[in-house]
């Protein structure tokens, strides 16, 4: 099959009649825009084909993509897709298994996140950069207020930082989370915190446990941090959006994906680089399933009308190869991290991004096999691997978010996500 899939490769390079347009949807994060700005590289060493890129918001980009693969459609050549979907899809016998060569080096890829790419042992997408989640926190104004940042917070710790740390008459908000809704906006945090309280999503019956104990807790220290201390307007930031008010100096505490500390440490992109201390994320009751694990990859989907050049730029594009490429371009605190050990044993890159060894560390320890301090049915940490849940944890992120808009009582809050979330399971015949 490789050969059958090089040879196809070489009568397209070598035939100049054969234009290819490769079609690729992304989302709209940093490492992803430099990507684009690079992949002029990629048409040049492969005359003939031009890529077109779709690039849209983390929300918007999952809509579409599932949409297209469903049914097939056939609208996109490459995907962006994570940990949730590729094992999922991967199944379904909706992508193309990557087929990479021994210079590529796939043993080179960090354990936990080659197999949350794989099924069986084989890989269906291929990670472009991983993460986990961790603590972020302004050096200098903890060092003014005589208070410092565990380097494995609790969240009690956390919640008495941002109470000292809120001054909004100087702008500052004493902590910044996501509050857009949706599974893998403000459920991403919201469910960590579950799990390190304790919770789970479902029971090894399959039955929701949002109106547990943990839940409880976890939802009501969420609504309270975000409406004292938190940024206004916070039910409308994600990732991109508080990583613009951190690096502008307008949060004194941040807690989200690994993947943050590349930009918040750039002087050209942020106000507050050198004065940023980086730690774990906060546990409370368990360490299990504090911190996410999460990797954005690239997919072909078997609807692509140029698989044969979507696999070459996947390959091109998660190589440690790009990763040089990056480094000579923008340098070594510009590179995605989280996918290759080798980035890691690089002595540029480590001195060039204090906050490499938390984010190795809790990459390492993160385990989606065993997540939840009472045995669960399915792996994930920051949701449940199964198909129905994207709708599931959508929905009861819509009802986190009203309840942070509208007010009202946590209770009712989780007392309607959990009706939702049983008419789904029992729909789908997880229960009777």
């Amino acid at each position: 099959m490789r050969n059958v899939l090089a040879a196809l490769w070489t009568c397209l390079v070598v035939s100049p009649a054969l234009a290819v347009e490769l079609v690729i949807a992304t989302v709209n994060n940093g490492h992803m825009i430099t990507m684009q700005r690079l992949a002029a590289q990629f048409e040049r060493a492969h005359p003939g084909v031009t890529l077109k890129w779709v690039t849209l918001e983390e929300g918007a980009l999952r809509q579409q993509v599932s949409r297209d693969i469903a049914t097939r459609g056939g609208r996109f050549d490459v995907m962006t897709i994570g940990l949730m979907e590729a094992p999922i899809w991967g199944r379904r016998g909706w992508l193309h298994p990557i087929t990479p060569d021994p210079a590529w080096d796939v043993d080179d890829l960090l354990p936990g996140i080659r197999q949350g790419l794989s099924v069986e042992g084989r890989l269906y997408a291929a990670p472009f950069y991983g993460e986990s989640s961790m603590t972020m926190a302004r050096a200098d104004l903890l060092k003014a207020a005589g208070l410092s940042l565990p380097a494995r917070p609790t969240w009690d710790q956390i919640r008495l930082l941002a109470s000292r740390l809120h001054n909004p008459a100087k702008g500052v908000s004493g902590i910044c989370l996501r509050g857009k809704p949706g599974w893998g906006e403000n459920m991403s945090l919201i469910t960590t915190m579950a799990n390190t309280m304790g919770g789970q999503w479902f029971d090894m019956g399959w039955r929701p446990q949002l109106t547990s104990a943990p839940w409880r807790s976890a939802v009501s220290l969420y609504i309270e941090l975000m409406r004292q201390w938190g940024p206004p307007g916070a039910v409308a930031n994600g990732y991109n959006e508080n990583l613009a008010l951190f690096s502008a100096g307008k949060c004194a505490l941040w807690i989200d994906a690994t993947v943050a500390g590349a930009f918040v440490e750039q002087p050209r992109l942020s106000s507050v680089a050198g004065q940023v201390v980086f730690a774990q994320a906060p546990v409370a009751r368990t360490p299990k399933g504090s911190h996410w694990l999460w990797s954005w990859a690239l997919a072909v989907p078997v609807g692509s009308r140029q698989p044969v050049v979507a696999q070459a730029f996947v390959k091109w594009a998660t190589s440690r190869e790009y990763i040089r490429l990056v480094a000579a371009q923008n340098g070594w605190g510009a590179v995605p991290s989280g996918t290759r050990s080798s980035t890691y044993a690089n002595a540029d890159f480590m001195k060039a991004n204090p906050y490499a060894r938390v984010e190795r560390e809790a990459i390492a320890t993160a385990n989606p096999g065993d997540a939840t301090l009472p045995r669960s049915p399915y792996t994930g940490i920051q949701f449940a691997a199964i198909p129905e849940f994207q709708a599931i944890g959508t929905a009861v992120g819509q009802e986190i978010s009203t309840l942070l808009v509208e007010g009202g009582e946590v209770d009712a809050a989780l007392a309607r996500a959990q009706q939702a979330a049983e008419r789904k399971m029992r729909a789908a015949h997880y229960l009777r």
